[in-house]
């Protein structure tokens, strides 16, 4: 079945919509992880603070990944701030992230994927490809992308600049330490972002990984949907779940491979 037989076999449009309380806690997810964290970090309790920063990365990576594909239900303007901050936050450039996503799902695990490129390797090939993976991205954007993206990748990458230099020149160690865990998340995002939900699936790849499993989906805040995702882009993640059901309902014979 093509990706198109699939759109009109399965009710989607209307997952699309969301409520204002939708709204809030898609845009708002980050905030409270991002303030224990710090809180944690800035008493000396940085083993206390990690899993908290690490659901901190999590949800903002769900923040900005439903920005690139307008479903935070904000308009342009505050969608691209939320990109903004996030990447000062989180330490690169949204834009860049988002001009290769928006290429990933056109491209999809071909030659032009460069966002993918890391789904063809093996687990511990795609950790070591990180740096690498993280760099390529900018390298790409301001190579290819049009002077919006360049534009917004120049200013994203500056005040990223600034930000690091005001927190080691007055070394304020509780940022420091959200620097570094930032660094090493941004690292892993080959691994974690592309290779757990693509790899072995290049004989049909839109068909991506999927995750079914409850508390692991609660774990990770839905963000392995991935199936789901690439099939409905459009579908902000706090419905994906919701959709899960439709698909199985309507397409029960769609296989579906498990992240982990």
């Amino acid at each position: 079945m093509t990706h198109q037989e699939i759109l009109k076999k399965v009710e989607w449009k209307d997952l699309k919509n969301l409520s204002i309380k939708e709204m809030l806690i898609e845009n708002n997810l980050t905030i409270p992880w991002f303030v224990i964290s710090l809180t944690l970090a800035y008493f000396g309790y940085y083993i206390l603070a990690l899993p908290f920063s690490a659901f901190f990365f999590l949800t903002a990576l769900r923040q900005v990944h439903n920005g690139f594909h307008n479903s935070l239900g904000t308009n342009r303007f505050l969608t691209s701030l939320s990109l903004y901050i996030n990447s000062v936050l989180m330490l690169v450039s949204i834009h860049a992230v988002k001009f290769n996503h928006i290429r990933h799902h056109k491209y999809c695990l071909t030659e032009e994927d460069y966002e993918g490129k890391s789904a063809n390797m093996t687990w511990y090939g795609a950790i070591l490809y990180g740096p690498i993976h993280m760099f390529l991205i900018h390298k790409v954007t301001l190579q290819l992308g049009n002077k919006y993206y360049k534009r917004n990748v120049i200013l994203e990458l500056i005040s990223i600049l600034v930000f690091l230099a005001l927190i080691f020149h007055f070394q304020i160690h509780f940022l420091i330490y959200h620097v570094i865990v930032m660094i090493i998340g941004e690292f892993l995002m080959a691994f974690f972002a592309v290779w757990t939900v693509h790899h072995d699936t290049h004989d049909s790849p839109d068909f991506a990984r999927t995750q079914r499993t409850g508390w692991k989906n609660k774990l990770t805040f839905s963000m392995f949907y991935h199936l789901e995702h690439h099939l409905f882009p459009a579908v902000p993640t706090i419905k994906l779940p919701e959709l899960a059901k439709r698909i199985d309902e309507v397409l029960p014979e769609i296989e579906k491979k498990e992240t982990f």
